[in-house]
């Protein structure tokens, strides 16, 4: 087995699954936020804590150093006042004795005297003495100071020579001695400051650490209130999730007296409330669809013989006056028509109880819809419109349930005939690697954006005073998209007015795989430059073919044309029992 982390490319994962975790837990902000806050105040805090430590060490052993300097150089200054200089020798030795002094009054042992340049002497002077580690540090500015300063005392930052190479902070005081005799003298002191700073360093990793732990406890603190905060929201979100996916009885754990039991209550309540309603709706539902069911069937046996006994009069209406052979066809003419409708009345029953199921076969769609093509020409020609099948792709068998998609290719030809306004019907079917597509384009009145919306909806009709040639049962278009949603395919219809319409069947040529784009577009490529673009799908809204770019709630599809207009997504599925009449 090979781990990700071995290959090298684990770490190009890591700022994405930071940036989802940073995302989607609240918990994880909150800690992090305030960790963030609470490690900036710290780290102020402990800058100027040190450095606040940091100039008191340093002033504090100044302060010490000039004190101890001034001791040592006031006793040196009163030995060297109170010695003999009156032979050669003894004014040899009595710097050499000042320097002891200074020394044993001090607890540095870097000591240096130099004679201050330019004074007169009849006598030899006593020669400078320094420290080794003493005198590569004095600079000439303080030199000069201390020159001119007289008894002043001067001081300098400097870094010493340490233990193994290393160097150490360092202050070296300087002021003047006078010699009897010999003139004045430059002393100057050096002071090691590596205590202070060994003192300074403990008291900063002592702060490091402690702000450390306290980052930690606080967020430790943090993280423990914060899941004790999150953890009611985390449940109210599962819960919701639950209930709106369908689990109707889950409810919030109610526990104590607190917001989070008051929200609990809050939503166990709503959660009650609305359970009850879904059930009273579901039980509508369910009486009406036994209802429609029942009536259908009840509705059948006197249908039957009603159609019998019409069969009969409309076989005999030529030996009847004409006013009774007039009434015998539209007798005729009308139980067809309710025989539709109770056939349609029944299958819709059907789909609502979900008792539905597919007989899918090898099925050629272009031999199909040239069947279609040639049941309907008899009414597009009495209608005065010409069919024509157009079929660039598409000539090979796809499992389909060729008597739905037959119904389908008949009830977009009937639309397409009635409302052509004469004008002619092109059939198109095309194909792609993952779908098969069949288009009606008719170029009639069109409908509108709002009508569009509607054209799905059982018993609707866009002009309700329009009249019937064909005589629907105002369910074709609804048992339509019923069927394609059942093959997972997509129905879907573009229209304008005064442009005419086009409703294009999209079916999968492997059954039940998913539709990457469909292979004919949508809008049609005749169709222009359209004020009206509207765009309805047979599946559900995650279908990923949608309309013209510029169509609201929809994402353009690499086969649709860029023709322009405004488009809306319309339900696939309609209420159950809406009272209007389809657009057929």
């Amino acid at each position: 087995m090979r781990y990700r982390w071995l290959d090298g490319r684990w770490w190009r994962q890591v700022p994405s699954q930071l940036a989802r975790v940073w995302r989607t837990s609240l918990q994880v902000r909150t800690v992090a936020i305030t960790l963030l806050l609470t490690g900036a105040a710290i780290l102020v805090t402990g800058i100027y804590m040190s450095l606040s430590i940091s100039n008191d060490l340093y002033q504090s052993r100044l302060d010490q150093a000039l004190r101890d300097s001034s001791r040592a150089t006031t006793a040196a200054q009163s030995a060297l006042n109170a010695s003999d200089v009156s032979s050669v020798d003894s004014g040899k030795n009595l710097l050499s004795s000042a320097l002891t002094t200074v020394q044993a009054s001090t607890s540095s042992r870097l000591v240096a005297a130099y004679r201050v340049p330019g004074q007169e002497t009849t006598t030899p002077v006593p020669p400078d003495r320094g420290s080794p580690g003493l005198n590569l540090v004095i600079t000439d500015a303080l030199r000069n100071q201390v020159q001119k300063g007289g008894t002043k005392q001067y001081y300098q930052s400097v870094a010493l020579a340490g233990l193994n190479g290393t160097t150490d902070p360092g202050l070296v005081v300087g002021t003047q001695l006078t010699l009897p005799s010999y003139g004045h003298y430059e002393l100057y002191i050096g002071y090691n400051l590596r205590d202070a700073e060994n003192t300074l360093l403990f008291v900063q990793g002592t702060l490091l650490l402690a702000g450390l732990a306290l980052i930690l406890l606080i967020g430790a603190i943090t993280w423990v209130i914060v899941r004790f905060v999150v953890q009611p929201i985390r449940v109210a979100a599962e819960t919701s999730e639950r209930l709106a996916s369908g689990d109707l009885a889950v409810r919030i754990p109610e526990r104590g007296e607190d917001v989070f039991a008051s929200l609990a209550r809050s939503f166990n309540g709503m959660a009650d409330s609305l359970q009850s309603q879904i059930n009273q709706l579901a039980a509508l539902s369910q009486l009406q669809q036994r209802f429609v069911s029942d009536v259908s069937h009840e509705l059948r046996t006197p249908l039957t013989t009603i159609r019998l006994a019409g069969d009969v009069i409309y076989d005999q209406r030529e030996n009847f006056p004409p006013a009774t052979e007039r009434t015998a066809e539209l007798l005729h003419t009308q139980i067809e028509r309710f025989d539709r409708l109770l056939s349609d009345l029944l299958e819709i029953s059907r789909y609502d109880a979900g008792s539905v199921a597919l007989e899918p076969e090898p099925t050629n769609l272009v031999r199909l819809a040239d069947d279609a093509v040639d049941e309907m020409r008899t009414l597009a020609e009495q209608n005065g419109s010409e069919l024509r099948l157009e079929a660039p792709g598409g000539y090979f068998d796809v499992g389909m349930d060729p008597r739905r998609i037959r119904r389908i290719v008949r009830n977009l030809l009937g639309n397409a005939i009635e409302h052509g306004e004469g004008r002619p019907v092109i059939v198109t079917v095309d194909s792609n690697e993952s779908a098969v597509a069949l288009c009606v384009r008719d170029y009639g009145l069109g409908m509108s954006q709002a009508e569009v919306n509607h054209v799905f909806d059982r018993f609707w009709r866009a002009d309700p005073s329009r009249k019937r040639t064909i005589g629907g049962t105002g369910l074709g278009l609804a048992i339509s998209l019923e069927d394609a949603t059942l093959h997972s395919g997509w129905l879907q219809v573009w229209s304008a007015p005064g442009a005419g319409s086009c409703f294009r069947l999209t079916l999968p040529r492997v059954p039940g795989r998913e539709i990457a784009s469909s292979p004919l577009t949508l809008p049609p490529l005749d169709a222009g430059a359209t004020d009206a673009v509207a765009s309805v799908r047979g599946a559900d809204a995650r279908s990923t073919d949608a309309l013209h770019p510029g169509a609201s709630g929809s994402r353009a599809s690499g086969t649709d044309a860029p023709n322009a207009g405004a488009g809306v997504d319309v339900p696939g599925r309609t209420p159950h029992g809406a009272e209007s009449e389809a657009h057929a």
